[in-house]
C-alpha cells in the first residue's frame, strides 16, 4: 500500500469554506464599528455648531443672528451626518439634529443624534447607542 504524503481536495475544501465563514462574520463586526466609529464626527459636528451658535448669542443676543453665518443644514467633515438648526420664535434656545448621510444612513442603531443650548444630548431610538 503506498502512502501519499499533502492533502486530498476534500481536505483542502473544508478549510476553504472555514476560512470563507470566518472571513463573512468578521466583516460584519468590522462594519459594525466603522459605523459606530463614524458617529464621533455626527457628536463632534453638533459640539462645533453649538459652539458657534453660542458664540453669536454672546455677540448679538440671539442663536439666528444674520451675522453668524451659522447655516442649517451644515454637512460634518466626510459628510456622513447633516445638521439641522431649529431655532425658538425669540432665537432664545436651539436644538441641533444629527442625521446620517452618505454610508451613513445604514446606521440603525442612532438613527438622529440631538443636542440642545442647555446641553441635553438626546438620540433616537436610544441616547446612549448614540452618545
Amino acid at each position: 500500500m503506498k502512502h501519499t504524503k499533502g492533502f486530498s481536495l476534500i481536505e483542502l475544501m473544508i478549510v476553504v469554506a472555514i476560512i470563507g465563514i470566518l472571513t463573512s462574520v468578521a466583516m460584519s463586526f468590522f462594519g459594525d464599528n466603522v459605523i459606530a466609529s463614524n458617529r464621533s464626527e455626527g457628536r463632534a459636528a453638533l459640539t462645533e455648531t453649538a459652539a458657534s451658535l453660542e458664540k453669536c448669542k454672546s455677540l448679538y443676543g440671539a442663536y439666528n443672528a444674520g451675522a453668524c453665518n451659522v447655516g442649517s443644514p451644515v454637512m460634518s467633515d466626510t459628510n456622513y451626518y447633516s445638521i439641522d438648526t431649529t431655532t425658538s420664535r425669540n432665537a432664545t434656545t436651539f436644538t441641533l439634529t444629527a442625521t446620517p448621510a452618505g454610508p451613513q444612513v445604514n446606521d440603525s442603531a442612532c438613527t438622529a443624534m440631538t443636542l440642545t443650548n442647555t446641553g441635553i444630548k438626546g438620540g433616537s431610538p436610544a441616547a446612549n447607542e448614540c452618545w
